[in-house]
C-alpha cells in the first residue's frame, strides 16, 4: 500500500506540473519544451526521494522484526511464504494471522479484512493435483489409505469414528503409513464450530506435530461444519496447508477444482452402512403430487442467510405451494421476534412435514446459516425434486455429478419466479429428474459409508487418470462405486450399459466346474457333465478348476470333446477361488457349475438364451430364498420348494465374468475368509453382491423334475449337501453377509421363465426345448 500510496502522489505532481503549465499559456517553443522536461525530472526525483524517505522512516525499523518473526515461524512448522498480515494503521501493533480469530480482533477490523484473514487460512488456494500432491507415492502400491492411530484422551465424535470405520474396512486402507497414498486424520475435524460441544482444541498445535503432516501434502480432512456466529465463515482455525479438503457447505469461491471435493451435510442419525432405499415406489403418469413446491424450516430474523427465507412468504399460497418458516428457535427468540412471527409459527404447526415432503414434486432447498442444509438430502431419499436456492454452493460431488439431470439450480435473487420455473417443466422431465434422485440416493447418499467411498474413488480416478470413470458411469445404473474401471476401460466390457451402448453381449459363454473330488471313475458325474456341456452349440471353451487335494488327472482321464477343456489348478485350493477373474475366461458369459451338477444340453441352451436378455443378472436353475425369523430376530435361509425365491445357486448358474472381478476386488477379505474356512456360502455371497449392485433378484429358469432329487441324494464325502452342518453355517452367512451390507440387497420374485410352448398341448417335435419337459 506504501509503494502505491507513493506512486498515487508522484502521478499526482505531474499533473499538477502539467495543469499549471497549461494555464500558464502552454508551450512556447523549444527552449520552453526543455525547461519543461527538467522541471518535469526534478519533480519525479523529489518525489521518488521522499517516498524512499517515507519507506526508511515508517517501514525500515520494523524489517528486521519481521524477518525474525518469519524465521521463527518457520522454524515453527510454519510455512515461509506465509502472506504478511494487513496493517490498517502504520502505528498498530503486529498481529500474527493465527490469532485473528478472536472475538476482540474480529471487533475492530472491517469485512474486507475478514475475508483476507478467510483466505490466509486457505494458503494453499491454488493447489491442484499437480502442484500440491505427491503422485510418487502412489505408484508403488497403489491407491492406499492411512488413517492416522486414534491417541487415547483425543475427543472424537460418534460421526468422525463412523469415517474413520468405514476407511479401516474399506479395501483402501493399509496400517503401514510407508505403503500409503493418502492420509487422513485420527483429529476429529468435522465440526470446527467454536460454539459446538464437539469442537476440538488446540487442533492447530496437534496436527503440526504430526511426524507425517509434511504441511498437509496427501492429506485429505473430512469437515461438515466451519466458522461460528455471526458470519460462518468456512475457517477451519487451523492452517490446512496443501492438504485437501472433503468439505460440506463449500462455496465455489473457495472450493478448489479437482482437488478438493464437496460433500453433503448429513446429520449423525445418518445411517452407517446401508441405509434405506428411497421412497419412489411406482412411477405415476403424470407425475404430479399433492403439492407442486414445499419447504418448512427455521427462519432467520436477522444475519446470513437470513434473506432468502425471510422472502418466502411472498411465494407461499398455502395451497400448492407450500412454504412454511418459523422462527421460534433457540433461547430468546420472543425478544427478537417480528410483526410476522406469531402468524407463520401458526401456520408452521398445521402442516405435517413428512407428508409434504412425501407428496410434492419439488421442494425447495434454501441455504440456512452454511450453504448446505439437511434439506437437500432429505429431498433426495423423497423422490422429490430439490430446488436449490443457495447461490454460490458447490453442490456436493459436483465433480462427477451432473446435478441439472436430478435438481433444479435456482437463484436466490429470483425467488419470486420460482413457482412459474417449476410449473412450466414438462411432466416427462419431472419424471426423469425424479428416477434420477433415486438412483443418486441410493448410489452416493443414503449411508455415510457411500459419502466416505465415493470421496476416496473420487480421488483415486485422479491419481488413476488412465483408470478413472467415464461420466455415464457415474451418472448412471448402478454408479461409479460398482463400475470399478480397473477392469476395462470399455464400457461394452461391463453387463450394465449394453443397452446404452446399443450392442448385445458375446453369444458363447466360458463353462466353469468346480472340481474338489478325485477323478476315479469314468461314470462320475462331473464326466457326464462335461459331456453335456460341450455339446451346448453356445459353448466356446470349458475350464476345470481343480480344488482337489490329489493330483491332477491325466489328460487321457477326460473325455473328448469338440471344445477345448482348460484344467486349472485352484489357488490355494480354497472355496473363494472359482470366482477368480481368470484370464482364461475370454466371453461375457460364465456358465458356474458344481461337479456333481446334473444338466442336459437342452437346459444348458435355454439358460443361456435367458440370459443374453438379462445380462446383469444372475441366471440359473436350483434356487433358495431368506426369511426374517421373527422370534429369535436373525435371519434365515431355507431350501424349500416355495412360491418365490430370493437366490440361484452359483452350483448351476449363469452370470457375467464381471462379477468375477467385482467379488476378487470389490468384497472385503474379511467375508472371502469367512467363505473359505467354512468351504461354505461362497454362493451366498455372489447373489448377496449381485443382488446389491442390480437392486434386482435373479432368475430362475425351468428345470427338470429329478435335479433336486439328484443334488440332494449324492452321497459323496465331499459333497457340501450331506454335511449335517451345512445349514446352519449358511444361517451365519448370511447374518454376516447382511451386516456388511448394511441390509438385506435380497431380493424375493415369483417369477419362473419357461420355454415358449412348454407343457403346452402341442406336438413334442414344434417344441425347441423339448427335451426338458422329459422326465
Amino acid at each position: 500500500m506504501r509503494w502505491i500510496n507513493c506512486w498515487i502522489s508522484e502521478q499526482n505532481t505531474q499533473k499538477e506540473s502539467w495543469g499549471s503549465l497549461e494555464a500558464a499559456g502552454g508551450w512556447s517553443g523549444v527552449a520552453g519544451a526543455g525547461h519543461m522536461q527538467a522541471k518535469k525530472r526534478y519533480l519525479i526525483l523529489l518525489s521518488a526521494g521522499a517516498c524512499l524517505v517515507l519507506l526508511f522512516y515508517l517501514g525500515g525499523v520494523q524489517l528486521p522484526a519481521a524477518r525474525r518473526s518469519r524465521h521463527e515461524r518457520s522454524r515453527n512448522g510454519y510455512r515461509s511464504d506465509q502472506p504478511w498480515p494487513h496493517y490498517s494503521d502504520p502505528l498498530q501493533a503486529f498481529v500474527p494471522w493465527d490469532q485473528t480469530d478472536t472475538e476482540e480482533y474480529n471487533l475492530h477490523i472491517s469485512p474486507r479484512q475478514k475475508r483476507d484473514v478467510n483466505r490466509s487460512v486457505y494458503k494453499g488456494k491454488r493447489c491442484r493435483m499437480d502442484s500440491c500432491f505427491d503422485f510418487s507415492l502412489c505408484q508403488k502400491n497403489g491407491f492406499k489409505v492411512y488413517a492416522y492411530p486414534q491417541q487415547k484422551g483425543d475427543k472424537i465424535s460418534e460421526s468422525y469414528q463412523n469415517i474413520l470405520s468405514i476407511i479401516e474396512g474399506s479395501r483402501f486402507y493399509t496400517s503401514d503409513p510407508g505403503q500409503a497414498c493418502l492420509f487422513v486424520l485420527s483429529l476429529d475435524t468435522l465440526d470446527r464450530d467454536q460454539l459446538s460441544p464437539q469442537y476440538v482444541h488446540n487442533l492447530k498445535t496437534k496436527v503440526q506435530s504430526l511426524p507425517l503432516w509434511n504441511d498437509g501434502r496427501n492429506h485429505l480432512i473430512f469437515n461438515l461444519y466451519s466458522g461460528t456466529w455471526p458470519d460462518y465463515t468456512e475457517d477451519l482455525g487451523f492452517d490446512i496447508g496443501q492438504a485437501m479438503l472433503a468439505k460440506a457447505s463449500i462455496s465455489t469461491e473457495n472450493f478448489r477444482p479437482s482437488f478438493d471435493v464437496s460433500i453433503p451435510l448429513f446429520s449423525k442419525e445418518h445411517p452407517r452402512t446401508g441405509g434405506e432405499r428411497g421412497f419412489l415406489k411406482y412411477n405415476s403418469i403424470p407425475p404430479f403430487r399433492k403439492y407442486m413446491l414445499v419447504f418448512k424450516g427455521k427462519r432467520y430474523l436477522t444475519g446470513i442467510g437470513s434473506d432468502a427465507r425471510n422472502a418466502l412468504y411472498h411465494v407461499h399460497n398455502g395451497e400448492d405451494v407450500v412454504l412454511l418458516t418459523t422462527c421460534k428457535h433457540g433461547k430468546d427468540w420472543q425478544k427478537h421476534k417480528d410483526a410476522r412471527c406469531d402468524k407463520d409459527n401458526a401456520e408452521y404447526d398445521k402442516f405435517d412435514y413428512k407428508e409434504m415432503l412425501h407428496n410434492s414434486t419439488f421442494c425447495l432447498v434454501p441455504r440456512g446459516r452454511r450453504l448446505g442444509s439437511f434439506r437437500f438430502l432429505e429431498a433426495l431419499q423423497a423422490a422429490c425434486v430439490p430446488v436449490m436456492l443457495s447461490n454460490g454452493w458447490e453442490l456436493p460431488f459436483s465433480e462427477i455429478i451432473d446435478w441439472n439431470t436430478a435438481a433444479v439450480i435456482g437463484d436466490e435473487r429470483l425467488l419470486l419466479q420460482i413457482p412459474t420455473t417449476v410449473r412450466s417443466i414438462h411432466q416427462d422431465k419431472i419424471l426423469s429428474l425424479r428416477q434420477q434422485t433415486q438412483f443418486l440416493w441410493e448410489a452416493y447418499f443414503s449411508s455415510v459409508e457411500k459419502i466416505v467411498l465415493t470421496t476416496l474413488e473420487i480421488i483415486q480416478d485422479r491419481v488413476l487418470e488412465h483408470g478413472s470413470r467415464s461420466s455415464l458411469m457415474w451418472n448412471s445404473h448402478p454408479g461409479g462405486l460398482f463400475a470399478l474401471p480397473q477392469y476395462s476401460g470399455y464400457l461394452g466390457d461391463f453387463p450394465f450399459y449394453y443397452a446404452t451402448l446399443g450392442i448385445k453381449p458375446y453369444p458363447k459363454f466360458t463353462a466353469v466346474i468346480h472340481a474338489v473330488s478325485p477323478l476315479v471313475s469314468q461314470s462320475q458325474p462331473i464326466l457326464k457333465l462335461l459331456v453335456a456341456v460341450a455339446k451346448s452349440q453356445y459353448c466356446a471353451q470349458i475350464i476345470v478348476l481343480w480344488n482337489c487335494d490329489k493330483p491332477l488327472p491325466a489328460k487321457h482321464r477326460w473325455p473328448a470333446t469338440s471344445m477345448p477343456v482348460i484344467v486349472i489348478e485352484g489357488e490355494n485350493k480354497v472355496m473363494s477361488s472359482r470366482f477368480l477373474p481368470y484370464d482364461s475366461i475370454m466371453t461375457d458369459a460364465v456358465l458356474s457349475l458344481d461337479e456333481d451338477t446334473v444338466l442336459s444340453t437342452t437346459e444348458v441352451d435355454f439358460a443361456f438364451t435367458v440370459w443374453q436378455s438379462f445380462p446383469e443378472r444372475i441366471v440359473g436353475y436350483p434356487a433358495r430364498s431368506h426369511f426374517w425369523d421373527g422370534n429369535k430376530e436373525r435371519w434365515g435361509y431355507t431350501s424349500k420348494w416355495t412360491n418365490d425365491y430370493s437366490m440361484v445357486l452359483t452350483g448351476a448358474a449363469m452370470f457375467h465374468r464381471y462379477y468375477h472381478h467385482l467379488y476378487t476386488h470389490y468384497l472385503p477379505t474379511s467375508l472371502k475368509n469367512m467363505v473359505d474356512q467354512l468351504a461354505n456360502c461362497e454362493d451366498i455371497l455372489m447373489n448377496f453382491l449381485v443382488s446389491a449392485v442390480t437392486k434386482l433378484p435373479p432368475i430362475k429358469v425351468t428345470q427338470k423334475k429329478q435335479y433336486k432329487e439328484t443334488m440332494m441324494g449324492q452321497s459323496s464325502r465331499a459333497s457340501r449337501w450331506a454335511d449335517p452342518d451345512h445349514f446352519a453355517q449358511r444361517q451365519t452367512c448370511m447374518n454376516k453377509f447382511a451386516s456388511w451390507f448394511g441390509t438385506m440387497p435380497l431380493i424375493h420374485s415369483q417369477m419362473r421363465l419357461d420355454p415358449v410352448l412348454f407343457k403346452d398341448q402341442v406336438s413334442i417335435l414344434r417344441k425347441k426345448y423339448r427335451d426338458i419337459e422329459r422326465l
